[in-house]
């Protein structure tokens, strides 16, 4: 299947910032974790990348293994932000555009499950950031930081369905330096006009172009 991430531009204090979003299939199988990209809105040539790498189904294996085999499957919406000027530089091997690449990925899931725990309408989140002059690809075990952030409403087989899913998807083995936490996680939608909060600890927002 092939991918058409929207890409939106984001422009926190004045300046110009990546941000992405796409519908996604997520599941876990023998060989690792498999994205399926479903087709959604058309893409500017410079995701071609993206494209090609969510398109065409591939592996997500981290450093560490998750032990545990129960079965999952999510889908839903996929929002992607990072601190460098779009397109992100990271998917072209190039340096960040400031000192470091701190940046988030979202979950936004319409209908999903954790073997028989059922996770419609729920949300999880990561954020983190890369060393100084580094790459998220090339500095991936030694990031910065690396924070999990659970949707506040879920209840506690919920919290345990998706910490499970955001480890083994989201920060398998990316840093040393990990936090979860429980957060709402809300997101507005208005017209081309996007906004997502984790709670306290941070927001962005785009427009789509």
């Amino acid at each position: 299947m092939t991918a058409s991430p929207a890409v939106i531009s984001v422009r926190p204090l004045g300046s110009r910032r990546s941000l992405r979003v796409l519908k996604i299939g997520l599941f876990n199988g023998a060989r690792g974790y498999k994205i399926g990209a479903m087709k959604t809105t058309s893409l500017p040539r410079l995701c071609a990348l993206v494209v090609g790498l969510l398109g065409s189904g591939i592996s997500l294996q981290g450093a560490d293994q998750p032990k545990d085999k129960t079965p999952w499957k999510i889908t839903g919406q996929l929002e992607e932000a990072c601190s460098c000027d779009a397109a992100c530089p990271c998917w072209f091997n190039s340096k960040p555009t400031k000192m470091t690449c701190g940046g988030g990925q979202v979950l936004f899931i319409q209908k999903g499950n954790y073997g028989k725990t059922k996770l419609d309408g729920l949300a999880v989140a990561t954020m983190g950031q890369s060393p100084e002059g580094q790459t998220m690809m090339e500095s991936y075990g030694n990031w910065n930081f690396a924070y999990n952030y659970i949707d506040q409403k879920a209840n506690p087989e919920q919290r345990k369905a998706l910490e499970a899913i955001a480890v083994a998807i989201l920060t398998p083995g990316v840093s040393k330096k990990t936090e979860t936490r429980y957060v709402p996680i809300t997101r507005k939608i208005d017209g081309k006009e996007h906004e997502i909060t984790l709670g306290q600890y941070g927001k962005f927002r785009g427009h789509l172009i």
